[in-house]
């Protein structure tokens, strides 16, 4: 899938070079934040039952691009993917519509996670009350990195913690949004074994897990969706234009042309027709200059 993502931005795109190495997992390995390596060939077959997180970016003119979409295998969320998918899906638009110029990155950060641990909540792996959970640091297990990062010439691009600014948990920000900065929101929900393990044995965090219902989604890795940004005078504006939806991945995924008419998505997207927002159009190719000194012949 990374070949087939980097033919697909470098010949009609014009991008011929990734950002980074990319990050493609199914199944357990969506839970290890940057699975893969060149010493390590990922020849993991898909499954029906699994599900894909693809993290990619290409270059374009030297400044890098970073986007995370996870879907089913099999074309459609069962209820439990499901289910995870909504909530990593609600924290990324909850946060994204909260974001804006004198923002805290830390207090959006704790939005995000906030948000996934309401949904883990509803859905019978967390206990007791929202503030509860939060208070025990139990949110952070199920998203053990930051919300995001500056991006620009390099993928995680540098001005994220100042000197003299703390460093706060996971995150490569501390700092208020400005007007020109491009960033990435990137929530995810991850069921990973060397995390959970030792907060089963915390009294203060185990009160708080069904251990039984989280062990049953050990094989299960994770969700991420990662959009890119830039804060505006307004607020943010998208710079992603893909499948977010369930209604869209599933469309997508069983054929249908995107962007879908009767889209539920309720950001801004870029390059779609109603957005609001500029649609671009490729200009039209140059005619092929005929070769100096006539056509030469062919050699035998």
């Amino acid at each position: 899938m990374a070949a087939a993502a980097d033919r697909a931005a470098g010949v009609p795109g014009g991008m011929r070079h990734a950002a980074y190495t990319a990050i493609c997992g199914c199944g357990p390995n969506a839970a290890v934040l940057h699975y893969g390596h060149a010493g390590a060939p990922n020849n993991r077959t898909l499954t029906a039952e699994e599900v894909v997180l693809n993290d990619m970016g290409c270059e374009y003119y030297c400044y890098a691009s970073d986007i995370t979409c996870s879907f089913p295998v099999s074309g459609t969320f069962s209820p439990a993917q499901r289910g995870i998918y909504e909530a990593v899906l609600d924290s990324s638009i909850k946060t994204a519509q909260a974001a804006g110029p004198g923002k805290s990155w830390v207090e959006l950060h704790k939005l995000s996670t906030r948000v996934i641990a309401e949904h883990l909540i509803r859905l019978g792996y967390l206990h007791g009350t929202l503030d509860d959970v939060v208070a025990a640091g139990v949110d952070d297990l199920f998203m053990p990195h930051g919300l995001g990062h500056l991006m620009g010439i390099d993928t995680h691009d540098v001005g994220g913690i100042p000197p003299g600014v703390e460093k706060f948990k996971a995150l490569r920000m501390n700092r208020e949004l400005l007007p020109g900065m491009v960033l990435t929101i990137e929530p995810g929900c991850y069921f990973i074994p060397a995390v959970l393990e030792p907060a089963f044995k915390d009294e203060a965090k185990a009160k708080h897990l069904d251990e039984a219902k989280i062990r049953g989604m050990f094989g299960f890795g994770g969700v991420r969706i990662e959009d890119n940004l830039v804060v505006t005078d307004a607020g943010l504006e998208l710079l992603t234009a893909v499948p977010r939806t369930i209604k869209e991945v599933e469309a997508v995924m069983a054929g249908a042309d995107f962007p879908l008419p009767d889209s539920d998505y309720p950001l801004k997207r870029p390059n779609v027709a109603g957005s609001g927002l500029p649609v671009w159009t490729p200009a039209p190719a140059a005619p092929a200059a005929a070769p100096a000194g006539g056509a030469k012949r062919a050699r035998k």
